[in-house]
């Protein structure tokens, strides 16, 4: 099977990915150091399963699998989940706040990815 370039939604998803996964990471070491709730296994694992599963998104993208749209709908669920609980504890907080909006982003971005590939 030939290879064909990724379209400019799937770069700009794989994009997206990368920056949430950085981002979620950041933002798990962030919670740590704020302790209680922030840094419990709830919040701190829907960060790193984000994470990881951001990046894996990417990845599968980029070898254009046949199997990202699925992923990126689970993916839209973790991403949404993983805003919701930062929005939830994060009352102001900086980082957890743009720690949300990239990951609504990333949700959104992989919705129109898993729906493309449907």
């Amino acid at each position: 099977m030939p290879h064909t370039m990724p379209s400019k939604d799937m770069l700009d998803c794989m994009k997206v990915c990368g920056e949430c996964a950085a981002l979620c990471n950041q933002c798990s070491h962030h919670c740590l150091h704020m302790g209680g709730e922030h840094a419990g296994p709830e919040h701190q694992g829907l960060m790193r399963d984000c994470a990881e599963i951001c990046g894996l998104a990417a990845c599968f993208m980029g070898r254009s699998s046949h199997h990202s749209g699925h992923l990126c709908q689970t993916l839209a669920e973790v991403c949404n989940a993983c805003a919701d609980s930062c929005e939830r504890l994060g009352k102001g907080d900086e980082m957890m706040t743009r720690c949300a909006k990239v990951c609504r982003q990333c949700a959104g971005a992989c919705e129109k990815m898993a729906s493309a590939h449907a």
